[in-house]
C-alpha cells in the first residue's frame, strides 16, 4: 500500500493547523432495564407488585374458577360422577375452586400449567399442580416430550406425561409461536407496559419525596465575584438535604444570605407526561390479559358503553374461551382413567355475568310464537322434555 500521509512527505513538511472555536459533547442515552422473561421476575413484577396486572390476573382466574361445571357422557348429562368428585375435591389442601384458580394462575402468569395425578388405591385419586419454575420438559431424541423433571431444592424427579400405573402427569399449556414445548405468557406479552408503569411509578414516588415539586438551583452571585470555599459548600449542602428535603418539610421557608439566591425550576407539560403513560401503560396491560380497562378503573377512552357491556365482553371473549381449551385437555386426559365416553364443559346458565344475555335469549324465544314449548325448551338449552 501506497499511503501518502502528510508526515510521510519529509521532515520540513509543512503541517496545516487549523483554529476551531466552541466544543461538542457526545451523549449516549442510556439503555432501558427491563424485567427478565421467566415466570419468577413476572409473578415478582408483575403480579405481585403492579396493581393493575394484579387485579387483571385475579379477576380472570377468579371468574373462571367460579363457572359452574358439567360433565357428559355422550348426549346425556351426568349428575354424579368420580371424575367431578375429583375436581371437585383434587387434593387434602385445595378445594375444586382453589385448584382451578391457581391452575389459571400459572397458564397467566408462566404460559404453562403441569398438573400431576396419584393414585393411591383403586379409587383414590389426588390432582396436584407443581410451579412452573420447578419443572422442566422432557424429550425423546426425536424431541417429542415424554415427562416432566420436577425440582424441589437438591431433589429431582421425573413424572411421565399421560396416564400410567400410579399416576401421570398433564402439561397444559397456551400457544408459543417460536417454542414446541412451553408455553407463552400473557403477562410477558406486557412487560415493556409493566416497566413502563413501574419506573412511572417510582418517578412519581420521588417527586412526591422531594417535597412533590421540582428542584431548583441554588444560585451565588456575590458583589466582590467570589466563589464559595469548599467547607462552605459542603455546609450548605448538608443544611440543605437536612433541612429542606423530604415530604414532611415540605414548605418550609428557605433564609438565604450573603448572595444566594433561589431559583425554582417548573415542570414542562412534557415532564409531565408520566401521568398519561402511566394510565397508557395500565391499558395496555389490561389489553394483554383480556380485561376491558372499564372493569379496572383505568381512566381513558371507553370502548364499551356502559360497564354491563364490558362484563358481557370480558366472559365471552376472555373467560369462556380459557375454560373450554382447558376443560377439553382435562377431559382428554382424564376420561380414560374410567374407559367412558366422557366430556367436561361448562354451564354458561350459571354465569351472573352473562344474565342479561340469557334474559335476552328468553324473551326472543318466548316471543316466537311459531314454536313449539318443546322447540323453545330446546332453543334455550334444556332438552325437548
Amino acid at each position: 500500500m501506497n499511503l501518502k500521509w502528510p508526515w510521510s512527505r519529509g521532515a520540513n513538511a509543512r503541517l496545516e493547523r487549523k483554529e476551531a472555536f466552541g466544543f461538542v459533547t457526545l451523549q449516549t442515552q442510556g439503555e432501558p432495564h427491563w424485567t427478565r422473561r421467566d415466570y419468577v421476575s413476572l409473578a415478582r413484577n408483575g403480579f405481585m407488585a403492579n396493581p393493575v396486572a394484579h387485579r387483571a390476573v385475579r379477576m380472570i382466574c377468579e371468574a373462571v374458577a367460579a363457572v359452574p361445571l358439567l360433565m357428559f357422557e355422550g348426549e346425556r348429562e351426568l349428575v354424579q360422577h368420580p371424575l367431578l368428585d375429583l375436581l371437585a375435591r383434587p387434593n387434602p389442601r385445595q378445594a375444586g375452586g382453589t385448584f382451578l384458580e391457581t391452575l389459571y394462575g400459572h397458564l397467566i402468569i408462566s404460559g404453562n400449567a403441569y398438573v400431576e395425578l396419584i393414585e393411591v388405591g383403586p379409587q383414590a385419586r389426588e390432582l396436584h399442580l407443581l410451579r412452573p419454575d420447578r419443572v422442566t420438559v422432557t424429550a425423546d431424541s426425536s424431541g417429542w416430550p415424554t415427562g416432566l423433571e420436577h425440582r424441589e431444592g437438591a431433589r429431582k424427579r421425573t413424572v411421565p406425561l399421560g396416564l400410567f400405573p400410579g399416576g401421570g402427569a398433564a402439561h397444559l399449556r397456551l400457544f408459543h409461536p417460536l417454542d414446541d414445548h412451553y408455553g407463552f405468557a400473557p403477562l410477558e406479552a406486557a412487560l415493556v407496559a409493566l416497566d413502563t408503569h413501574a419506573a412511572a411509578a417510582r418517578w412519581n414516588k420521588g417527586l412526591l419525596d422531594n417535597s412533590a415539586r421540582p428542584s431548583g438551583a441554588l444560585v451565588y452571585a456575590p458583589k466582590d465575584g467570589g466563589n464559595l470555599s469548599g467547607e462552605q459548600f459542603d455546609r450548605l449542602k448538608s443544611e440543605l438535604e437536612e433541612g429542606y428535603s423530604g415530604p414532611a418539610r415540605a414548605g418550609r421557608p428557605l433564609l438565604l444570605e450573603g448572595g444566594l439566591d433561589w431559583k425554582p425550576m417548573a415542570l414542562t407539560p412534557k415532564d409531565m407526561d408520566f401521568v398519561e403513560a402511566k394510565h397508557s401503560a395500565s391499558r395496555d396491560i389490561a389489553l394483554a390479559l383480556g380485561v376491558p380497562p372499564m372493569l379496572l378503573g383505568i381512566p381513558g377512552d371507553s370502548t364499551y358503553s356502559n360497564y354491563q357491556e364490558a362484563n358481557r365482553a370480558f366472559y365471552r371473549l376472555t373467560v369462556l374461551p380459557m375454560i373450554a381449551r382447558t376443560l377439553r385437555d382435562l377431559s382428554a386426559w382424564l376420561a380414560p382413567l374410567y374407559n367412558e365416553n366422557l366430556r367436561l364443559w361448562f354451564d354458561a346458565d350459571g354465569i351472573e355475568g352473562l344474565a342479561a344475555e340469557r334474559e335476552a335469549l328468553w324473551a326472543r324465544v318466548n316471543s316466537a310464537t311459531f314454536l313449539s314449548e318443546a322447540e323453545k325448551r330446546a332453543a334455550v338449552g334444556y332438552g325437548s322434555e
